[in-house]
């Protein structure tokens, strides 16, 4: 027999992937675990971003979590896991694939702003929108900061704090500010 208050949370949690299913650009899994306070942007303030988020069944998106698409697609595929206050923008395109787990207070930015010319302010300055991959199994420590263009193969660990502005091979152990190489999880 299921006991009440789990099968009130299950009713919950399928009204609340409902509702934000219902929502234009959003796709979510029926299987998919998506806390109350997270929040999911397409639009915001009546305008739209455009753009699309995708989420795979069996992810779980924890309290505090931003999506915001900006205009480009976030994907997120099976039984990841987005830890709580994470903040993933999907301008030049987010994807992030199986069995990924990424911790509390990630910032993930598929976008960077220009600045070349002084007589502009920056906020005017073209943006640049190379998009982030991120592999299959795939550990990002808490704190992170992932920036635009960044490949991290999959199978990699990202070190608790580290900010990645480069691609990382799979396998790899990586962590700093910026983040290096460390060391590699294949068999040697």
């Amino acid at each position: 027999m299921t006991a009440p208050g789990t099968l009130l949370q299950k009713i919950r949690r399928r009204a609340r992937i409902l509702s934000l299913n219902s929502r234009p650009g959003i796709q979510i899994a029926a299987s998919a675990s998506i806390a109350k306070g997270a929040m999911l942007q397409t639009a915001c303030d009546g305008r739209s971003f455009g753009g699309r988020i995708s989420v795979s069944e069996g992810v779980i998106i924890s309290d505090g979590v931003i999506l915001a698409t900006y205009g480009g697609t976030i994907a997120i595929a099976a039984h990841a896991y987005i830890g709580p206050y994470c903040v993933l923008y999907g301008h030049g395109g987010l994807t992030i694939e199986r069995n990924t787990m990424i911790g509390a207070h990630t910032v993930i930015v598929p976008a960077n702003h220009g600045f070349e010319r002084t007589d502009v302010p920056m906020i005017l300055q073209p943006l640049t929108r190379r998009g982030i991959g991120i592999g299959e199994d795939v550990w990002i420590g808490s704190g992170c900061r992932i920036l635009d263009g960044v490949r991290i193969g999959g199978g990699s660990v990202i070190g608790a704090g580290s900010v990645v502005t480069k691609d990382i091979d799979p396998y790899s152990i990586a962590f700093g500010v910026p983040a290096k190489v460390v060391g590699s999880r294949q068999a040697q």
